[in-house]
């Protein structure tokens, strides 16, 4: 199945391809508009030539927060998030031996990818639960357990990026997403 998140046919075709770009998205999907964190990814191969996990893991620090840097950035806080983007290159390549497709196609259940993915840096539980719905419903990864480790994210409708498959459905998440906003300032 073909990720369509970004409305960037090479952007969506790296995170189709790459699943350690489509964890990096997720990643860098806070306090920045989803699509554009999403594209961060090809941001970098525009400017690295790929995005192999080593190979950012291994990259000078400051050459790389510099690279993810250039307008337009990889984020709106490119500094913080290419360090991050570092520990979790790091993360990939040390524990998962640079196949990030293994912290989900490995896990045991639902709770234990969502363990992993807490493990990760800027995964915390709300993160993990729409990345265990992302990989079910757009990459049809199911552990045991997956419902309930995605919890409210599994449901049918339009709650998350994990929902997002074209530009109306992306319409629909941000209206669901506006509502809840509204609903709990009320």
């Amino acid at each position: 199945m073909a990720i369509h998140i970004t409305d960037d046919p090479a952007a969506d075709e790296l995170l189709t391809t790459n699943p350690f770009a489509l964890l990096a998205g997720m990643m860098l999907d806070q306090q920045y508009p989803m699509e554009h964190a999403f594209m961060g990814p090809q941001k970098v191969v525009s400017r690295l030539g790929g995005f192999d996990p080593a190979a950012i893991a291994g990259a000078d620090p400051e050459e790389f927060k510099e690279l993810c840097s250039v307008p337009p950035a990889i984020h709106r806080f490119p500094g913080s998030m290419a360090a991050r983007l570092q520990e979790l290159a790091r993360i990939v390549v040390d524990e998962y031996d640079g196949d990030a497709s293994r912290i989900w196609t490995e896990a045991t259940d639902g709770k234990d990818l969502a363990k992993r993915l807490q493990a990760l840096p800027g995964f915390g539980a709300q993160k993990a639960k729409i990345f265990v719905a992302l990989v079910a419903k757009q990459l049809g990864v199911r552990p045991d357990g997956w419902e309930k480790a995605a919890g409210d994210y599994a449901l049918e409708g339009y709650r998350s990026v994990a929902d997002v498959v074209d530009r109306d459905s992306l319409q629909k998440v941000r209206d669901y997403k506006k509502m809840k906003k509204a609903a709990a300032k009320a």
